[in-house]
């Protein structure tokens, strides 16, 4: 008891608001990355693959003051990092082709699906049976996509097929996830990160040229505040505050995400939520909320 009362001590110190205020500001930051997607004049995969590139000078120097060692990886951590990065740059392309097809609100919650995947994942490896708010995570998760992928195949098929994009980002972010669970807390998320991206740059790159996506961009100022706002200061805030806080309260910052994004795309892009679209938002918001407080069990 007198743990849990200087936990909240500490978060209702000012020190406790500042790492509040990066947890919401970097959800923040990340939900507006794909309207910079959008904006930009390159391919949605090479969209992808300079905002890794671009900020990796930046992590090996944010791995280098935290004192995180960048070389002398094992073999077996550098295999592992390689098929970590080829899902988490098949998430990315994936996630940034669906951006250009479906809503805003819709592309951030399907992308950011993974905590739900890696809940399910915990269910199938444990051999257990979903309990209590596990079991409203499951209702919720399938109740609101069922909602707003109908939605979207009213509105069109290209609409639902950029959810099935988005969702399909999700699950490859979970892949990622899953792969270098193990690497993450011995080698630092700043190190992990530059190799993660030194490994998933160059199959952006090359998807991109397969694609025959436009790689140079004309006009580099959407493609440099998508860099800017989503690597640096939304990855940035998130992994100085995240340690900080429960899964729950992790798990209801999110929510911002979704909520900023489709503010994004009435003001922006002209995308009108029906009621129905709210319910089916609320109900994968539920979801995604439960399975980030319930994620260290399962």
């Amino acid at each position: 008891m007198e743990n849990e009362g200087a936990s909240e001590a500490k978060l209702v110190s000012p020190r406790g608001w500042l790492l509040l205020a990066a947890l919401l500001g970097g959800n923040v930051a990340l939900a507006m990355g794909p309207w910079f997607v959008r904006e930009a004049d390159t391919g949605p995969v090479s969209a992808a693959f300079w905002r890794l590139f671009l900020a990796l000078p930046f992590l090996l120097v944010f791995a280098r003051v935290a004192g995180q060692r960048i070389g002398g990886m094992p073999r077996k951590t550098l295999v592992l990092v390689a098929i970590g990065a080829t899902a988490f740059a098949m998430d990315l392309a994936s996630w940034h082709v669906g951006i250009g097809l479906t809503r805003l609100g819709n592309a951030t919650l399907f992308g950011n699906a993974g905590s739900i995947i890696l809940l399910f994942w915990g269910f199938i490896v444990a051999r257990m049976v979903p309990r209590g708010l596990e079991w409203l995570a499951i209702v919720c998760a399938l109740g609101g996509a069922a909602i707003l992928l109908g939605r979207s195949l009213e509105i069109s098929t290209q609409t639902f097929v950029g959810d099935l994009f988005c969702l399909t980002a999700g699950v490859l972010y979970a892949v990622y996830l899953l792969t270098l669970q193990g690497e993450r807390a011995r080698f630092g998320a700043w190190s992990l990160l530059a190799w993660v991206s030194i490994f998933a740059c160059p199959v952006l790159l090359t998807l991109a040229l397969v694609l025959g996506e436009p790689v140079w961009p004309t006009d580099w100022t959407p493609i440099l505040i998508l860099f800017v706002t989503s690597q640096l200061i939304g990855q940035g805030l998130l992994v100085y505050s995240l340690g900080h806080f429960p899964p729950l309260v992790i798990g209801l910052a999110l929510l911002t995400q979704p909520a900023v994004a489709a503010v994004i795309g009435y003001a922006r892009f002209g995308e009108v939520l029906m009621p129905l679209d709210v319910v089916g938002m609320v109900l994968l918001g539920s979801a995604l909320v439960v399975a980030r407080a319930t994620q260290r069990r399962a």
